[in-house]
C-alpha cells in the first residue's frame, strides 16, 4: 500500500487556483457590487452614444446640417471608438483592466461636456472624436473584467446582466433627448453636459473596483491577487473559506499541477484563428447593422414627416423594448448555449431590420422597431458575454478589444453610406441591407466554441 502516494494525491485533490475558487463561488454581494459599478459606467456610455443620435437631429435644424454633415459627427465618433478599442485593449494587458476603465470614463466624460461648449461644426467633431476614443475602449475592458470574476456556471448570465445597464443608458439618453434637447435651442448643450457625469463616476471605478486576479498573476502579483480572492470568498460565506496551499509562484503551479497559460500565444495562433476570424465577422456585422439603424432613426424619423418631438417619442417607445430583448437572453445564454442564443437572437434582428424597412404608419414603425430593439440588444448581450471567453488571460483584452475595433470600422463607413441607401431605395433597401448583415453574424457564431460551463484561464 502506497500512503504517500495517497495522501500526495488527496493533497493534490484539495489544491486549487485563485482563478478555480472564483469560479466555485455563487453571486455574492461582492461581486454584485463590481457588477454595478461596472454596470453604471457602462449605462453612461449608451446614455453618451444615445444622446448623439437626437443632438444630431436637433442640430440638424438649428445649424441647417447636411446629410453628409450628420453622417460625419457619427463617424468621428466611431473612428475614435475603433482606435479606443483596439488601443484599450492592449493597455488592459499591459497596465491592468481597472485602470483602463477608470481612465477611458475620464477621457470622454471630459471631452463630452466639452463639447457642449462647441461653435462650429469642425469643434463639434474634435471632441466627438476624443469620446470616441474613450467610449470605445471603455466597453470591451469592463466586460472583460466583469467576466474574470464571474463564476462560470453564471458568467454568460452576469454579463449579459451587464450589458442589460446599457438599455438604461439609452432610455436615459431618450428621455434627455425628448424633455431636455427637444425643449429648448439650447437644450442639445445641456444634453451633453449631463453626458459629463463619467467624468466624475471615474474616480469611484478607480477606488472600488477590484483589480483582475488573472491579471495580477501574470505580473507576477500573487499577494495581491490571494488578498483579493480571499475578499469574494469571506463574502460567499464560511463554507467556501480555501485551507488548502496557495500558488506563491509559477513553480508552485507547475508543482501542483494547474492550469497555465501559454505566455507566447496570440490571438492569431492556430488554435485561436478560426475563432478570431469568426468573431471579428460577428463584430463587423452587428456594428454595421446596429449604429446604422439606430442612430440614424430619430433623423429618418423626422425626414418622414414626423415632428422632432414625436420622432424622440417614437425613439423612447422603441427603445424601451431592449430590456425584456436582454432579459431572454440572460435567461437563454445558460440554458441553451451561447452559439444557440447569439444566432437565434441575430436571426430575429434580421426579421426585424425587414418588417422596418417595409413600416409606413405609426403602430407599424412602433412595433417593428420595437422588435429591432429586442432582438438587436439581446444579441448584443450574448456577444459581450462570448469574446472574453474566447481567449487566455494573457491576451483576452488583446482579443476582445481588436474584435470591438474592427467592427467599429463598420460603424464608421455605415453612417456615410446610410444617406446614399435612403436616395437609392428609402427605408426599404436600407433595412435590407441591414438585415442581410444580421443574417451573415448569425451564421458566423456557428464558427465559435460553445463555452457554456467551461472555465476560463
Amino acid at each position: 500500500m502506497n500512503t504517500s502516494a495517497d495522501d500526495q494525491a488527496s493533497r493534490d485533490e484539495e489544491v486549487l487556483a485563485r482563478s478555480e475558487r472564483l469560479e466555485r463561488l455563487p453571486f455574492t454581494k461582492k461581486l454584485g457590487k463590481l457588477l454595478g459599478t461596472s454596470g453604471v459606467g457602462w449605462a453612461l456610455d449608451a446614455m453618451d452614444v444615445g444622446l448623439i443620435s437626437f443632438i444630431v437631429a436637433a442640430l440638424a435644424e438649428q445649424w441647417g446640417l447636411t446629410d453628409s454633415e450628420k453622417s460625419w459627427v457619427f463617424s468621428v465618433g466611431f473612428i475614435g471608438m475603433a482606435a479606443g478599442a483596439t488601443l484599450g485593449g492592449l493597455l488592459a494587458d499591459k497596465i491592468g483592466r481597472r485602470s483602463v476603465f477608470a481612465l477611458t470614463l475620464l477621457i470622454y466624460g471630459i471631452a463630452t461636456g466639452a463639447a457642449a461648449l462647441a461653435t462650429s461644426l469642425g469643434v463639434l467633431l474634435v471632441f466627438r472624436f476624443l469620446v470616441g476614443l474613450g467610449l470605445g475602449a471603455e466597453l470591451p475592458v469592463a466586460s472583460t473584467l466583469v467576466s474574470e470574476f464571474a463564476p462560470k456556471r453564471i458568467r454568460g448570465r452576469v454579463i449579459v446582466w451587464l450589458e442589460a445597464f446599457w438599455a438604461i443608458g439609452w432610455i436615459l439618453a431618450a428621455l434627455i433627448g425628448y424633455f431636455i434637447v427637444a425643449g429648448s435651442d439650447d437644450g442639445w448643450r445641456w444634453g451633453l453636459v449631463i453626458g459629463a457625469v463619467p467624468a466624475i463616476y471615474a474616480l469611484v471605478i478607480r477606488l472600488h473596483a477590484p483589480e483582475s486576479v488573472r491579471f495580477l498573476e501574470t505580473k507576477g502579483k500573487y499577494d495581491e491577487a490571494e488578498k483579493i480572492v480571499q475578499e469574494y470568498e469571506e463574502s460567499a460565506g464560511p463554507e467556501y473559506e480555501y485551507t488548502g496551499p496557495t500558488v506563491q509562484s509559477e513553480v508552485d503551479a507547475e508543482k501542483y499541477k494547474l492550469p497555465q497559460v501559454d505566455k507566447h500565444l496570440t490571438i492569431w495562433s492556430p488554435s485561436m484563428r478560426r475563432r478570431t476570424i469568426a468573431l471579428w465577422i460577428i463584430w463587423f456585422a452587428i456594428n454595421f447593422s446596429y449604429y446604422g439603424a439606430f442612430t440614424w432613426i430619430p433623423s429618418l424619423l423626422t425626414a418622414q414627416g414626423f415632428s422632432l418631438v414625436k420622432s424622440f417619442e417614437f425613439t423612447l417607445i422603441i427603445t424601451l423594448a431592449q430590456i425584456p430583448g436582454y432579459a431572454l437572453s440572460a435567461y437563454l445564454i445558460e440554458k441553451i448555449g451561447r452559439r444557440s442564443t447569439l444566432a437565434i437572437f441575430l436571426a430575429g434582428s434580421a426579421v426585424a431590420a425587414i418588417l422596418y424597412g417595409q413600416a409606413a404608419v405609426d403602430w407599424q414603425i412602433i412595433a417593428a422597431g420595437m422588435m429591432l430593439s429586442f432582438f438587436n440588444l439581446g444579441a448584443w448581450g450574448a456577444l459581450y458575454a462570448i469574446g472574453p471567453e474566447l481567449y487566455p488571460t494573457t491576451v483576452r483584452g488583446t482579443g476582445t478589444g481588436a474584435a470591438a475595433g474592427f467592427g467599429r470600422i463598420a460603424s464608421i463607413i455605415t453612417p456615410l453610406l446610410v444617406p446614399l441607401f435612403i436616395g437609392w431605395g428609402g427605408n426599404v433597401l436600407t433595412f435590407t441591407v441591414f438585415s442581410i448583415a444580421f443574417a451573415i453574424a448569425a451564421g458566423a457564431a456557428f464558427f465559435l466554441p460553445e463555452q457554456r460551463g467551461k472555465s476560463i484561464h
